[in-house]
């Protein structure tokens, strides 16, 4: 069986039993919390995968990983799918909550990437546009790229506008050479 099919099986299961049980949200900044654990600390994905390693030792691994004390049913669900012998699938689950959650909330994540700071008067005037397009909570970023040159790339859901220097600068270059 596919993993990915695998893991937002889980995933589904954790959000709907999350909005039985209204806790959601809190299982969301949780979910955030592992993911960003898991992402930046290289030896975490490494131990948990160890079969050596009790299952006791795993999951009290994975509550530090939370952050915060986590919830009743994420500290459940990080049992069952140990049990399972899942460990190997966990942030593919992570990953797969966080997205169905946004699906669920109708959360957009968006961001401007621009050569220089910008104002926040230039910040909310972009989420403004974004927000007007997707009608949905917009969670939007700013950063700075000094190697686009100038003007900018916004990026939403799937979307992408390169308004950069640099994509135009390289497109005259294509025709140039041609």
């Amino acid at each position: 069986m596919n993993t990915g099919v695998i893991s937002v099986r889980y995933a589904r299961a954790l959000l709907k039993c999350a909005l039985e049980k209204h806790v959601e949200d809190n299982v969301f900044q949780e979910m955030l919390a592992l993911s960003h654990s898991y992402a930046h600390i290289s030896d975490l994905r490494q131990t948990i995968d160890n079969p050596m390693l009790h299952q006791d030792k795993k999951q009290e691994l994975i509550e530090l990983a939370c952050g915060t004390t986590p919830t009743q049913l994420t500290k459940d669900f990080i049992r069952l799918v140990l049990s399972a012998g899942r460990e190997n699938i966990l942030q593919y689950i992570f990953t797969s909550y966080i997205t169905l959650y946004r699906q669920q909330k109708h959360i957009i994540s968006g961001k401007l990437i621009t050569a220089t700071a910008v104002t926040e008067d230039i910040e909310k005037r972009m989420e403004a546009v974004v927000h007007s397009q997707s009608k949905g909570t917009i969670n939007f970023q700013s950063e700075v790229n000094p190697d686009i040159i100038g003007g900018f790339i916004l990026e939403y859901d799937s979307y992408r506008m390169d308004a950069s220097v640099q994509t135009k600068l390289n497109k005259i270059l294509k025709q140039l050479k041609k």
